[in-house]
């Protein structure tokens, strides 16, 4: 049994409702929306016959998944698996990483706490460099270029003279090939500073999806890759990160986030390899794309890949990506500290649940459901399947492994042996990255298949059916002019690929086969995704805690 903080109690049985035969299964559709635009729009533009049957005959609702609804500094900022899976968990909504970075910054807090005293300390002593390594955009899902700039600003005020940057291009989370206005600007920005007469300048990069930035374990030749051309600095030498994302665009034709790594070398020599006595940010707030790369920095004990040198430097995360694991060991700022989530309370009151999805959104249904916890709140009460994902582009298995991850849901739900079963259907987010259209009418068809398999074993088993997202993707595939709403195109005259989430609601459809008139079958209007937690509560027949979001049902007397 987890005997971590927040320990909660059982959870109150609701005497007027009635018990269902089977278990209440929550099915998170990641980057599932519902679409501003019909142009761009593939999940309205795919073939889902049983979802629309469902949304035509079952109560359903729209929910906020982005900006304020989940903790985000604004509703400019799209949301997020990380925040929507934590929201959803834990039934409340907590200011996230971005924006706590930002009050951190703003205060003054994280330059006078002890992380960065040792970094910068480290640095001046050794007259190593400071080196930044992280996604370098402004997309607010894993970091934002603001932040990058406040801890450069912070560095020279303390008398940091040399600094590296280690840009990992997004073309994801923002526009597919921007790579250049995050670039060239940031350029000019270090060229400014440089007039002082200290030496600050872009060292390596790669896209984001071929190097550095793995997550799960699902490839660690990734991390490799990413070793290799930040640390040793082994790799395709350019003199510029402008010339190598121009180079590399026109000799590969591959988005921002697909570039190959790349060296900015002098003379032929790198200009920033990491060397011992140098300091390291890994400057992303969110943790699950940044716990390898830190394992590499940080473990002895490290079987992975061959690091061919392990420099001594001071390493830390921009915030701690694991609380559980203690990882990073040394951070810069505090996550949030994320208690009474819906799991805990179901464990003390003695519901069986089972967590499920493929490699790539495992940690969703388990860490980040749980609060940003690794480990289980009772072993015996809980079970974790993790469904291996297929190591190639999304676009050439678009279907990815919904089949398997269905196979195993239905398994259980025939099983008795769950009381609420969660999961996670990766397609509509994974596959929307992608940026390839095709590919995602195909995903979306590929999980209306496995929603139609689920709807049969829930009419058989006298389940519920909850049917929701984290946030939008597949529903906003095009860019629009943010004043006409008309699709942006290319020089052939082809829509512009969106590869970044949505800022558009998520639907949250209720399948209740063996429904008793219990709850006004009208669903509530105008919440978050964090009211899901308070509804799969009485939907299980138990009185939520009085502080989560309310739930989208009305039940009667």
């Amino acid at each position: 049994m987890y005997k971590g903080e927040g320990m909660v109690e059982k959870l109150a049985k609701n005497p007027h409702f009635k018990d269902r035969r089977g278990p209440v299964v929550l099915v998170v559709m990641d980057g599932v929306g519902y679409g501003k635009y019909k142009e761009g729009d593939g999940v309205l533009a795919s073939h889902t016959p049983v979802l629309n049957a469902l949304t035509a005959s079952c109560p359903h609702t729209r929910l906020k998944a982005h900006g304020i609804a989940v903790g985000l500094p604004s509703d400019d900022d799209m949301g997020n698996s990380e925040v929507g899976h934590n929201a959803i968990g834990c039934g409340r909504v907590y200011v996230q990483g971005a924006q706590l970075i930002t009050l951190s910054l703003k205060s003054g807090e994280l330059f006078r706490a002890g992380t960065w005293k040792i970094l910068i300390e480290n640095v001046k002593k050794s007259g190593g460099s400071l080196h930044f390594i992280g996604l370098f955009s402004d997309g607010n899902v894993h970091s934002h270029m603001d932040h990058l700039k406040g801890l450069i600003r912070q560095a020279k005020t303390e008398g940091v003279t040399r600094i590296r940057v280690h840009t990992l291009l997004d073309g994801r989370d923002v526009g597919e090939t921007s790579a250049l206005e995050y670039i060239d600007p940031f350029e000019e920005y270090l060229a400014g500073l440089n007039k002082s007469g200290v030496d600050y300048r872009i060292a390596s990069g790669g896209g984001r999806m071929v190097i550095t930035m793995d997550r799960y374990g699902a490839n660690w030749g990734m991390v490799e890759k990413g070793w290799h051309t930040h640390v040793l600095g082994d790799g395709r030498y350019f003199s510029s990160a402008h010339e190598a994302v121009e180079i590399l665009r026109k000799e590969t034709h591959a988005i921002d986030q697909d570039l190959p790594p790349f060296v900015i070398a002098e003379n032929g020599r790198p200009v920033g390899p990491v060397n011992d006595g140098d300091s390291v940010i890994f400057f992303n707030f969110r943790g699950d794309r940044a716990l390898e790369i830190t394992a590499a920095f940080e473990k002895d004990d490290f079987d992975k890949f061959d690091r061919v040198r392990r420099p001594k430097v001071e390493y830390a995360g921009m915030m701690e990506y694991d609380g559980d694991l203690k990882v990073p060991r040394q951070f810069l700022v505090p996550p949030p500290s994320i208690e009474r989530t819906m799991g805990e309370y179901l464990v003390e009151t003695g519901v069986t649940q089972l967590a499920i999805s493929e490699t790539q959104k495992f940690g969703h249904v388990t860490y980040f459901f749980n609060g940003n916890r690794t480990e289980k709140f009772s072993e015996d009460l809980e079970t974790y399947i993790e469904i291996p994902s297929d190591i190639v582009p999304f676009e050439e298995r678009p279907w990815m492994q919904s089949a398997e991850i269905t196979d195993k849901v239905i398994e259980a739900i025939e099983s008795g042996e769950y009381d609420f079963i969660r999961l996670n259907y990766p397609n509509g987010d994974m596959v929307g990255h992608t940026g390839i259209y095709q590919a995602v009418l195909c995903a979306i068809g590929a999980l209306d298949l496995c929603i139609g398999r689920l709807k049969k074993a829930v009419e058989r088993a006298g389940s519920i059916l909850i049917l929701s997202a984290d946030h939008g993707n597949s529903d906003d595939m095009f860019e629009h002019d943010k004043k006409s709403g008309a699709v942006v195109t290319k020089e052939d005259g082809t829509p512009k690929a969106k590869t970044a989430h949505s800022l558009n609601p998520v639907p949250c459809i209720i399948y209740d086969p063996d429904f008793g008139g219990e709850y006004d079958c009208k669903l509530k209007e105008g919440l978050g995704i964090s009211s899901l937690a308070a509804t799969c509560i009485e939907l299980l027949g138990y009185v939520p805690p009085g502080d989560y979001d309310p739930s989208v049902i009305s039940l009667k007397e």
